[in-house]
């Protein structure tokens, strides 16, 4: 099986987002105007010897954007697993499982461990009784086949699947990529570029992708996972300690950083690289070596400076977001 995920096909978050790419929104590009402050600004160049090299190919191929520009992009075919860190474990077993039986789980700005102790809280958590993820011997309940992966990640799942906690794992995705096209040099626009799905925005093209970057593993950071549709269904969905889960289409990708990719060390203890965005700014982690944030990053967690020009820094990994907006022009074909 080969999936090519081009980035105006985005929209394949886990679970439930199936089906949830949006197609409202105005028919006419982003503005292609930039106003001088834009123009005159500082932009950095993609480096593709940043990218790990086990696990994917880069190549050059001509692009088109999406104000129309015409130029060169890195076209980056990956496997749609890491080679930098582990993958998963996501449920644990039993209600007397460590933190390191499981993984975690984004909530309201905040990181928890999915161990046994969280399922066996599930009810109080959440306040419903509806809740019971385990059996009188405390054993979870646990997805066990790639056909209850895929079944439980069905925007109509059935109650077979309540009150499980859904595993989809490596094996089930041995034969996936990923295309992603960036542009080498990123464009500036005057008017932000708001994700189809999760983008907290109003929606200026058609074409805007929904994934937010590309980790320097190769890795999709993808749109917000659709927790609340994934509660409602009374399942839960993990994700690991790295901030990623798997699905039989979309492979393994990433609803959170959380310090286990591949970072770029900045000489001026500037907060580490870890990715590019779709418009092919810098993604940076949040906190610089010091342990400080960024307070002047506009409405995407973007600003300039004069060593990497424009970039992002990620949100919290509890938000369940990387970045909120794109400042560049992505491609469109």
């Amino acid at each position: 099986m080969k999936n090519t995920l081009y980035i105006t096909l985005g929209c394949f978050a886990f679970l439930f987002s199936l089906n949830s790419c949006s197609s409202d929104s105005d028919d006419e590009s982003i503005d292609d105007s930039v106003d001088e402050e834009v123009s005159t600004e500082l932009v950095v160049n993609v480096d593709p010897d940043y990218f790990t090299t086990d696990n994917l190919t880069i190549t050059t191929v001509p692009c088109t954007l999406s104000d129309g520009t015409e130029t060169d992009c890195y076209q980056i075919v990956t496997s749609s697993t890491p080679t930098d860190h582990e993958m998963g474990p996501w449920c644990p077993d039993n209600i007397t499982d460590n933190a390191e039986a499981g993984g975690i789980w984004l909530d309201s700005g905040e990181v928890y461990d999915v161990d046994g102790a969280f399922i066996q809280n599930m009810a109080n958590f959440y306040n419903d009784e509806k809740w019971q993820m385990y059996d009188d011997n405390g054993d979870i309940y646990v997805t066990e086949t790639e056909d209850d992966c895929i079944n439980a990640a069905n925007p109509d799942v059935g109650t077979e699947y309540e009150n499980f906690c859904v595993e989809c794992i490596p094996s089930y995705i041995t034969d996936l990529t990923q295309t992603w096209l960036i542009p080498i040099t990123p464009v500036l626009q005057s008017e932000n570029a708001y994700f189809s799905t999760g983008g907290g925005g109003p929606m200026t093209a058609s074409t805007i992708p929904s994934t937010r970057g590309v980790a320097l593993n190769g890795i999709e950071y993808s749109a917000p996972a659709p927790v609340n549709n994934i509660l409602s269904a009374y399942t839960l969905a993990p994700f690991d300690d790295a901030g990623g889960h798997i699905n039989v289409h979309q492979g393994y990708h990433y609803h959170a950083a959380t310090g286990y990719s591949t970072t770029i060390d900045q000489d001026d203890d500037h907060a580490p690289l870890i990715g590019y965005a779709m418009d092919g700014n810098g993604i940076y982690e949040m906190l610089d070596a010091d342990g400080n944030e960024s307070t002047d990053l506009d409405d995407c967690r973007g600003h300039s400076d004069d060593t990497r020009g424009y970039h992002y820094h990620i949100d919290a990994a509890g938000n369940n977001n990387f970045i909120n907006c794109l400042k560049g022009a992505y491609v469109i074909e």
